[in-house]
């Protein structure tokens, strides 16, 4: 007996330019657009294997096939010409789950009704199979005005026949499908976007907190969500750190890890564009003696999973310090020196607040405990940067902006009630309305009244949840407006401890 052979074949390429990509959010805010249905079925329309078929506990007859090779080269090529003329706005694959599937997830991405007409589909075709057919082909969103030069490229790539204009966004918030005049679906974005979110919830409120489940599951509903914005109270342009790198003095900072961190070479890279210079330093490093905190103005505690969260969360690596002679000594040393900074994000955030006897202004500093969602909180969060003494965050008091999040154990917990009042916060989650809140999923982590960053009393140590190192480039917010240059407003934490060094 032969056994059959399986082939398993993988590849990459360089992403030249990060920046040139496109999404399925649709655009209100470009004036008159249109919607453009590249149809690389050709008309065929097979409901074979499609998800419409398995719902009606079928398999089909004829599945699609892969287009002519020469078709779907011209396609992607035509794409990519007309990506980097800037005349695509928003672009969705329709090959899983079909057209309907497809305009949906773009309304929601965008938040936005859609106006279609089949009536160019309806002679050849039931519309069943129009709307629920997995052919390959795509969605693409259009300046009104240069409609005709996208369909003069794709005719110029032999793919007229595949391209009709079928719709349009709509300012009422409903997803509308007619056809042959004849209005076949008129729904609220909403209502649609809860059933579409529902079967996610009905399995989130048994495996996760119900509550939790519950609080995500009503923001599908809320027509009135603003979504994510930026709102500045200062320029991120403005490069405060400039002088002193031109003076060609790079500050030493520690770039601390221990075993199961994880983020220590965006740390590192945010650091350097401020204009220090970063050092890779290992927890082995510090207890061996072989690295000494006197040679850094400034220490890093970068997030990942130290000992794999073993006794808690940052628990196992603060206790390598506080259990250990030598190292409590350099620590204490170092924090008690009035010349020196230190910033601990996540892992190393949960670490550092249990430093807080070591730390002078710490002592009112929380400990972080598991989420209340009782799951591990990946997300684009909105922030409130609050009024405090932080060193990070001078002059950016009132700025509400997104930023990512990673972490299971992000929950603020007072080791005595009375450290609430009196502890220093400065940064809050937010919900799209701009309001402190408690919230899920604006709130990941449940934390009382949003909070998720503190500092001491002179501002010289940070801790925070979120992760600012992440996203100090513009390119690595995952929703950024148009007008974002390559700073992100996050760079500006880091320069701003570069100013205060001087």
């Amino acid at each position: 007996v032969v056994s059959p052979i399986s082939l398993v074949i993988t590849a990459f390429a360089h992403t030249m330019d990060a920046t040139a990509h496109l999404t399925p959010q649709l655009r209100s805010d470009v004036g008159d657009t249109d919607l453009i249905l590249v149809d690389l079925g050709k008309g065929q329309h097979r409901l074979g294997a499609s998800s419409l078929a398995q719902v009606c506990n079928q398999i089909g007859e004829h599945c699609p096939d892969a287009p002519h090779a020469h078709h779907l080269a011209g396609f992607f090529n035509t794409v990519q010409v007309l990506r980097g003329a800037g005349k695509l706005l928003a672009y969705h694959d329709r090959s899983d789950g079909g057209l309907f599937a497809c305009l949906c997830e773009m309304s929601f991405a965008g938040h936005c009704g859609i106006d279609v007409d089949l009536d160019a589909f309806s002679e050849n075709a039931p519309l069943l199979n129009v709307l629920f057919n997995e052919e390959a082909g795509a969605v693409l969103q259009v300046r009104r005005a240069d409609t005709p030069e996208v369909m003069l490229a794709f005719i110029d790539a032999g793919l007229g026949g595949a391209c009709h204009v079928i719709g349009q966004p709509n300012t009422l918030d409903r997803l509308r499908v007619m056809d042959a005049g004849k209005p076949v679906l008129d729904e609220a974005r909403t209502d649609l976007q809860s059933a579409w979110a529902r079967t996610s919830y009905e399995i989130a409120r048994l495996r996760d907190n119900p509550s939790c489940a519950a609080q995500e599951f009503a923001t599908h509903s809320d027509a009135d969500d603003p979504g994510l914005s930026y709102t500045l109270v200062f320029d991120p342009t403005d490069d405060i750190a400039a002088p002193y790198i031109a003076s060609g003095v790079r500050p030493r900072v520690a770039v601390l890890r221990e075993q199961g961190v994880n983020g220590q070479v965006e740390m590192a890279a945010a650091f350097d564009a401020a204009g220090f210079a970063p050092v890779d330093v290992h927890m082995s490093d510090i207890l061996s003696g072989r690295v000494s905190l006197d040679e850094f103005v400034g220490l890093a505690a970068c997030g990942g999973f130290s000992y794999g969260d073993v006794l808690g969360a940052g628990g196992g690596w603060a206790k390598s310090i506080l259990f250990n002679p030598r190292a409590r000594d350099a620590f204490a040393a170092f924090f008690a020196r009035s010349d020196r900074f230190a910033l601990g994000v996540c892992n190393g955030c949960q670490m550092m607040s249990q430093l807080h006897e070591l730390i002078p202004g710490a002592e009112a500093w929380p400990r972080f405990a598991r989420n209340l969602s009782e799951q591990f909180e990946a997300r684009f969060a909105m922030v409130e940067i609050v009024d405090s003494p932080s060193i990070f965050f001078a002059d950016m008091a009132g700025s509400k902006l997104p930023i990512v999040v990673s972490h299971g154990e992000g929950r603020v917990v007072f080791r005595d009630p009375a450290h609430a009042a009196i502890a220093r916060p400065s940064m809050c989650y937010v919900d799209n309305r701009g309001l402190s809140t408690e919230t899920y999923p604006a709130n990941p982590n449940g934390s009382p009244n949003g909070a998720t960053a503190y500092t001491t009393t002179d501002g010289r140590f940070t801790i925070l949840m979120p992760h600012p190192e992440r996203v100090f480039r513009s390119v690595q917010l995952s929703w950024r407006p148009d007008a974002l240059g390559e700073a992100s407003p996050w760079l500006r934490m880091f320069r701003n401890a570069r100013q205060w060094i001087a």
